[in-house]
């Protein structure tokens, strides 16, 4: 049996851009020479071999996969026909003998398992998390000490919308970290925005029900922009402070990769020496946080609905690994479970940075892709009460509801209580359980003792000491209290932190939440769902209502509660800073007539600061076919401005062949003279989107065109290629030209 893959073809003509399907280029026709199973991508890992019980088997990842160059049965036996049922002579009818037809059909019948019922959109990757060594004084954890590093499985997520749903609505991203160390498994399960729409679990189905889509017409999907959202959220204010962050730019992320996580919840922390202190925990991307424009999201959604996973692919493929770095907010631990007056037992409210900052504890690297979405992504389980020791929980009654649903859920979606021992969940420290049997079991267990004590089995497993690195919880008195249905005084303050939020915006933040209030408003039918929504908004800030309510076409009511002082928090805003540009994508318009020695340069000059240089021509293939070829990966056609962070152009291209509205819309009609339409609609999307424009030998012609000034911030008129990259790079470390279009406010 061969091992070569003489029907393929080496890598060719990509210029090393992510995207491509396979690790080879294929041939026109079809292979026909018995081969073994493709190598994974570089870019690709899978879960480590260990066993069903997390010993290490030292076993090749390719192990776990398909092997074998023949197409056989779920049993090994090898087949020569896989597209014709075994029948009665070629046209009589199909023999119920027939055991592969029976094999294949059912196991495509069970293909799907249950979707999450919230997170079910979701893209992952593998990891290495390495401690600094600077949490060693509030937890005893092993895996922060430092230098010590520990593989992770990050998933990322939407909430509301189903796994078939679009990345880029507007919703919270979840953001689940999976730690595997040697003390046991650690998830941290959290989210992009520090707190919750309610204060306690039992809430958890309505707010889930109120989100999710009309359940007589099964729409909206994926969205809140609907009647049952807002009725819900209007009459529940505690959910307000969540709500706002939502309808901030924190709810359009530009990317997984330039998003903050946090742990919502507070947790308690022990050292070696039995000490505790509470802490939250915040996730802080090195890319800095940023965000798309409304509009955008909406043009993405239908161009590709799987931005976000696809940016998070790429980004790795080409090397442009995520980073984030794990903080910790430090209180201490006092019996009433305050700082400043805030209660840290409530997942509705943050403690500003400015009065407790974020301490760094460690590095996080995501650096391979998954090579099965449903064996990884799809199966992979997490829990908050995957602890290690150093690390415990809080009696906040929103966590204390997590810790029994997510295991209860696991059940459901995975078909038993073995779900652990899926590989993407085994845990990479030894495991003895005692837990037997049940669906899903794929441990051969030895022993006859599965209890303790025992003396059959040497008395095999031994209970450990805490010298002995035993989870033990910490010992916290318990108040002497009465069973009540009622939450502490402290929970009933729903406005002071969406106030505190509100008054921590920039002007064009403001400006963008308030478009996202009468956006998501005007999509409600019901007028008392949209007055009742202004009165909550008018115990926040009065300008807020008035703007909301001039959209809705409605008076603005006067505040029924006090307004409270508050200092703004400016770590609430994402602007104002300057971060990398690793991974961006910088679009260059030519076509052949234009400087495509520049254009040469300015891809290097793209590659070598670390960004995605991508070439749009009129048509496909190359330019300067007949010298030195530059690849084209877009056309006049194809391209459109949210694929881009920067566009620059190489003079003014002509109009392609192609451009008559009864082949491409975006034309128009009839041909058109001077630039092409849609390079015209690319650039003043881009253009109004805040992008940074321009280019370089004669690309001012084109700014002329589509009503664009070269004195307006972020737009670039350069010398050379490398001088209008040079000033891209610069304009995009501020992610946007904010102040291209002044806010109102």
């Amino acid at each position: 049996m061969t091992t070569e893959h003489s029907d393929a073809t080496p890598e060719t003509g990509d210029g090393g851009l992510p995207g491509k399907p396979g690790p080879v280029s294929p041939s026109v026709a079809e292979p026909t020479q018995p081969a073994q199973p493709l190598p994974p991508k570089p870019d690709q890992t899978g879960p480590e071999t260990v066993s069903p019980t997390g010993q290490p088997t030292g076993a090749e990842q390719a192990r776990t996969a398909q092997s074998g160059a023949y197409l056989t049965t779920a049993q090994g036996a090898r087949l020569y026909d896989s597209d014709h049922s075994l029948k009665a002579g070629a046209r009589g009818p199909v023999l119920i003998q027939d055991h592969h037809l029976r094999e294949k059909i059912m196991h495509f019948d069970h293909e799907r398992i249950p979707e999450r019922v919230v997170h079910a959109r979701g893209a992952a990757a593998h990891g290495v998390f390495q401690g600094y060594g600077t949490a060693g004084e509030v937890s005893k954890a092993a895996f922060l000490a430092k230098d010590v590093e520990t593989p992770v499985f990050v998933r990322f997520s939407t909430v509301l919308g189903s796994r078939g749903s679009a990345d880029t609505v507007r919703d919270t991203r979840g953001f689940a970290t999976k730690f595997y160390t040697d003390e046991g498994t650690f998830d941290l399960v959290g989210n992009n925005i520090p707190v919750f729409f309610i204060q306690d679990a039992i809430k958890f189905p309505d707010i889930i029900h109120a989100g999710k889509p009309h359940p007589d017409r099964e729409i909206p999907q994926a969205q809140s922009a609907h009647d049952t959202f807002w009725d819900f959220v209007s009459l529940h204010t505690e959910a307000t402070h969540h709500t706002l962050w939502n309808m901030s730019d924190r709810g359009i992320p530009r990317s997984f990769r330039m998003m903050e996580g946090f742990g919502v919840h507070t947790f308690r922390l022990v050292n070696t020496a039995g000490d505790t202190a509470l802490v939250k925990f915040h996730w802080k991307p090195k890319l800095g946080v940023h965000s798309l424009v409304w509009e955008e999201a909406q043009l993405i959604n239908g161009m590709d609905p799987d931005f976000h996973r696809r940016d998070l692919f790429d980004a790795i493929e080409s090397g442009a690994f995520p980073q984030w770095e794990l903080g910790i907010q430090v209180f201490p631990d006092t019996p009433e479970q305050t700082f400043e007056g805030i209660d840290l037992l409530d997942p509705t409210k943050i403690v500003p940075e400015e009065l407790a900052p974020v301490q760094p504890i460690g590095l996080m690297t995501l650096n391979a892709n998954t090579k099965n979405y449903f064996a990884e992504t799809e199966q992979v389980a997490f829990h908050p009460g995957h602890l290690v020791p150093g690390i415990d929980v809080t009696d906040d009654p929103l966590l204390a509801g997590r810790l029994f649903s997510y295991l209860d859920t696991q059940i459901s979606r995975l078909g038993g209580p073995n779900f652990g021992q899926i590989p993407i969940n085994r845990p990479q420290a030894p495991v003895n359980d005692m837990l037997r049997d049940g669906m899903h079991q794929t441990a051969v267990h030895t022993g006859v003792a599965p209890y303790r004590p025992n003396s059959l089995d040497g008395g095999c497993p031994f209970l450990a000491g805490a010298d002995m690195g035993a989870y033990i919880e910490t010992p916290v008195k318990v108040p002497e209290a009465s069973k009540v249905r009622e939450a502490p005084a402290s929970f009933s303050d729903h406005f002071s932190q969406p106030r505190l939020f509100w008054l921590s915006m920039s002007p064009p933040e403001r400006e963008h939440i308030i478009a996202a209030y009468t956006f998501e408003l005007n999509k409600c039918f019901e007028q008392a769902v949209k007055e009742r929504t202004l009165n909550v908004l008018a115990n926040i800030d009065p300008q807020l209502c008035e703007h909301v309510a001039a959209g809705l076409g409605l008076p603005a009511p006067a505040a029924k509660e006090s307004l409270v002082a508050v200092d703004p928090s400016p770590a609430l805003s994402q602007l104002g800073g300057t971060w990398p540009t690793d991974g961006r994508v910088v679009g260059i318009v030519a076509d052949d007539a234009a400087d495509l020695a520049g254009v040469r340069a300015a891809r290097q000059a793209v590659l070598d600061r670390g960004m995605v240089p991508l070439v749009i021509a009129p048509a496909g293939g190359t330019l300067d076919a007949g010298g030195d070829p530059i690849a084209v990966q877009r056309t006049f056609a194809t391209a459109r401005s949210v694929e881009f962070d920067a566009l620059l152009f190489a003079g003014a291209p002509g109009p392609g062949s192609d451009a008559y509205g009864a082949r491409d819309a975006k034309a128009g009609a009839p041909a058109p003279q001077g630039p092409d339409p849609r390079v015209l609609l690319l650039l003043t999307e881009a253009y109004r989107h805040g992008k940074a424009v321009g280019g370089w030998n004669e690309a001012s012609a084109v700014l002329e065109a589509a009503g664009i000034g070269t004195d307006v911030p972020g737009v670039i008129v350069g010398d050379s290629a490398t001088g209008a990259v040079e000033a891209a790079a610069a304009a995009l470390a501020a992610h946007r030209a904010w102040d291209r279009f002044p806010p109102a406010l």
